[in-house]
């Protein structure tokens, strides 16, 4: 006869809702079910990614607003060997927005260019890579602008009607505000608003992912 195992994993951080269920698949048989009660959709993610990794199919319902109950069906020749539980890891998905925005992810530009070598290549492959940014599926949080990338959210830059798109879909453009006064064009800029070192440096502090071309 098949046995369901229950764990009450409710405010507990990750990775222990996985550890937790881990242990109780260690002592089930197949054909058995194992439902893990969590408080949030990041547990219940890394639930699923760990019930695929065990070969095993695994459903989720929603209780309550903070209530999920993830049930996984113990298939044959499922084994949990034992002291694998201590080395699970924590797999966090990105707060994602409904407009694609991710927070944490901050790309940062140095440069009216991008690479090393020729300037009007560099150019055209800075433009390229900040019109492709603005078709991925995630977007970043904040573009960071400083030294000479301060020009590209400037009058006469090629990407502004990129920029204007990121900062339509809620993108944070900050330009640094020492740079623009060093290159004398503060009056110029068009797109985002002017930071400070300060903001820079808590930006990428405190970023989750940060990409620099």
């Amino acid at each position: 006869m098949s046995e369901r195992f229950d764990v009450d994993a409710v405010g507990d951080a990750c990775p222990i809702p996985v550890v937790k269920t881990l242990k109780a698949l260690r002592g089930s048989a197949a054909g058995d079910t194992v439902a893990t009660t969590v408080d949030n959709e990041v547990a219940v993610q890394n639930l699923f990614k760990m019930a695929k990794e065990k070969g095993c199919s695994a459903t989720s319902e929603q209780i309550a607003d903070d209530r999920f109950v993830v049930t996984i069906e113990v298939g044959a020749g499922v084994a949990v060997a034992s002291g694998e539980e201590d080395a699970v890891s924590c797999e966090v998905a990105e707060p994602e927005s409904a407009s694609g925005i991710v927070s944490g992810y901050v790309v940062a530009i140095s440069s009216a260019t991008m690479g090393s070598g020729s300037d009007e290549l560099g150019s055209a492959l800075m433009k390229s890579f900040i019109y492709a940014l603005g078709q991925q599926e995630i977007l970043p949080e904040t573009i960071l602008f400083y030294n000479g990338g301060a020009h590209l959210t400037c009058t006469g830059s090629e990407s502004l009607e990129d920029l204007r798109s990121f900062a339509e879909q809620g993108v944070e453009i900050l330009t640094c505000g020492t740079c623009l006064n060093y290159y004398g064009i503060t009056d110029e800029l068009a797109v985002g608003d002017v930071t400070n070192m300060y903001v820079i440096v808590e930006k990428l502090s405190q970023a989750r992912r940060i990409v620099k071309p």
